[in-house]
C-alpha cells in the first residue's frame, strides 16, 4: 500500500444488522458504495465502529467479501484485527484471506494493561508475522493503556511495515511529539472527528472518521481543506458539524451514528448487538434536530 493513500478521510464503517440481528449485507453494500461515491479516501471495516467484538469469524469473512465487491477496487480497504492475546492475533493474521486488504488496523492490547515494553513486543510480533502493512490504534479511553510517543516512534523505526498510527488519545501534545520525531514515511491520523482540524495543524495527515459514514462528502471536504492549509474554510464546516460530533458518542459508539444513518435512510434497521444498545429516544430527537440544521445549510 502506498502510504500516501492514507492521507485524507478514511471512514470507520459500521456493520448494519437486520431485525434478527444478522449482518444486513444489502445495507452494507449500499453504505460502502455511498462512502466511495462521497469521496472517502479509504474504508476501514471491522473496527470499533463496526462492532468487531461482536462479529464471529465466519461473519468477518462474509463482511469483507461484501465490502470488497461494493468497493470494486475504487479505494483502499483496511481491516481491523486487534486483541489482548498476541498469539491469537498472529494466528488470525496468518489465517485471514487478505485478498483486497491493503492494511491492518490493530488496537492496542486492552484490559490486561501491558507495559510499554509489552506493547512494543506485541506489535513487533504482529509486524513480523505478516507482510501486510499495519496501522497502530491508540485509544487509551477504551484500552486502559496509552501507547506513549516513544513507543510509537520505536515501532515506526524498527518495523518497516508499521506504517502509521491512529491517535485517539485526544492529546494534541502527543500528536505533536510523534510528528516531530517520526520517520518521514510514517503517517499520523486522528481518531477523533472533532479534533481532526487541531491534529492536522500539528502535522497529522488525516482521520479515520465516524461521522463520515453519514456525511462523507462534507467531512472529506473539511479534511482536505485542512490538508491544503485552508483552515478558515474548514472551520466553517467544523462549526456546522459541531453539535453532531457530541451526539455520535453520548450513548456510546456506534449507537449515535447508526441512529443518524437510519434517519437518513442509509441503513434499514437501527440495531446493535448486546451489550451495546440503540440510541435513547431523547438522543434520537436531538440527532434529528441537529441533522435538520446541518442539512438545511
Amino acid at each position: 500500500m502506498d502510504r500516501a493513500q492514507l492521507r485524507g478521510m478514511g471512514v470507520a464503517l459500521i456493520t448494519p444488522f437486520d431485525e434478527k440481528g444478522e449482518v444486513d449485507h444489502e445495507s452494507l453494500r449500499l453504505l460502502a458504495d455511498y462512502q466511495v461515491a462521497g469521496g472517502a479516501d479509504y474504508i476501514v471495516v471491522l473496527g470499533t465502529t463496526g462492532e468487531s467484538p461482536t462479529i464471529e469469524e465466519a461473519e468477518r469473512s462474509a463482511i469483507m467479501q461484501t465490502v470488497r465487491e461494493a468497493v470494486a477496487g475504487r479505494c483502499p480497504i483496511i481491516v481491523g484485527a486487534g486483541g489482548n492475546y498476541t498469539e491469537r492475533i498472529v494466528n488470525r493474521l496468518q489465517a485471514m484471506d487478505k485478498t483486497g486488504v491493503d492494511a491492518i488496523l490493530s488496537v492496542a492490547p486492552y484490559y490486561n494493561k501491558p507495559t510499554q515494553e509489552g506493547i512494543y513486543r506485541h506489535y513487533r510480533k504482529l509486524a513480523e508475522s505478516t507482510d501486510t502493512p499495519i496501522i497502530l490504534y491508540n485509544v487509551p479511553g477504551r484500552t486502559g493503556v496509552n501507547i506513549k510517543p516513544e513507543t510509537t516512534l520505536r515501532l515506526a523505526t524498527d518495523c518497516p511495515n508499521i506504517i502509521g498510527v491512529k491517535e485517539a488519545s485526544g492529546n494534541v501534545d502527543q500528536v505533536r511529539a510523534i510528528v516531530a520525531e517520526k520517520p518521514d514515511p510514517f503517517i499520523v491520523l486522528s481518531g477523533d472527528d472533532h479534533l481532526s482540524l487541531s491534529f492536522i495543524k500539528e502535522g497529522a495527515e488525516g482521520v479515520i472518521s465516524v461521522i463520515g459514514n453519514a456525511y462523507p462528502e462534507l467531512f472529506s471536504r473539511l479534511i482536505h481543506l485542512c490538508l491544503e492549509n485552508r483552515f478558515e474554510e474548514a472551520e466553517a464546516i467544523q462549526q456546522r458539524l459541531e453539535g453532531m460530533y457530541y451526539l455520535m458518542f453520548v450513548d456510546g459508539n456506534p449507537a449515535g451514528i447508526k441512529e443518524l444513518l437510519y434517519q437518513k435512510g442509509l441503513i434499514r434497521h437501527n440495531i446493535l448487538r448486546l451489550p451495546l444498545v440503540s440510541a435513547s429516544d431523547s438522543t434520537s430527537t436531538l440527532i434529528a434536530r441537529v441533522r435538520n440544521q446541518i442539512e438545511q445549510r
